[in-house]
């Protein structure tokens, strides 16, 4: 893609994207097709296979209230609380990748449905149960996505996500990048966290000097 538009490197089980999604939002609002938002998978915590101390559960939810205290966006911890819960991220993000067949505009719907559905509404997106749910609250049909995401091509395609994200020099989660300027350079607009005013803000000076 040559014209102006948006890499998002973000992940579905990430508290800061959460708390970034309504950011999303905004810019979808404020420039809409103009400004097209390609959506990466990063690659949080792809693989994990070690089940969740109790310590550890107590750590993530302190996180996740520096990410309330931020946003006002409501978190309910029960989504981690099953004894044994593994924070293993890639079956969410395959599943935003299956999505993102569909369209970008779909891969952020379910990039946003999943994160509400694990930090607001205490669900287990690492589950298919769920994953299959939430793809046909968006209107998917739940059977042939999840034939879809079992898929090993579907593994591989979701791995190659999270190998931009590093070739990118993506450390941490949410990044946005915007691009190409006049000399094809990609620039980033934020690392982690900003509200929403200031990226739309950066937005719309970086859009005025292309036009100019």
């Amino acid at each position: 893609m040559t014209t102006p538009h948006l890499i998002y490197f973000s992940d579905p089980m990430c508290s800061w994207c959460y708390g970034f999604s309504p950011v999303v939002e905004d810019i979808r609002r404020t420039f809409g097709r103009s400004l097209p938002i390609r959506i990466v998978m990063g690659g949080l915590r792809p693989g994990t296979e070690t089940a969740m101390t109790e310590e550890a559960k107590l750590e993530v939810a302190n996180h996740w209230v520096h990410v309330h205290e931020a946003t006002g966006l409501p978190f309910d911890g029960s989504g981690m609380s099953a004894p044994g819960f593994i924070y293993d991220t890639d079956p969410a993000a395959r599943a935003v990748v299956i999505a993102r067949r569909d369209g970008e505009e779909m891969a952020a719907a379910f990039l946003a449905r999943t994160q509400k559905a694990f930090y607001a509404e205490g669900r287990d997106v690492t589950k298919a149960e769920t994953l299959g749910e939430i793809a046909e609250e968006l209107g998917l049909d739940r059977e042939l996505f999840l034939t879809a995401w079992a898929t090993e091509e579907a593994k591989q395609e979701t791995w190659r996500d999270y190998a931009i994200s590093q070739r990118a020099g993506v450390t941490g989660f949410p990044t946005l990048v915007a691009g190409p300027n006049e000399e094809g350079v990609y620039g980033v607009v934020t690392r982690g966290y900003a509200p929403g005013d200031q990226v739309i803000g950066i937005l719309k000076e970086w859009l005025e000097r292309i036009a100019a």
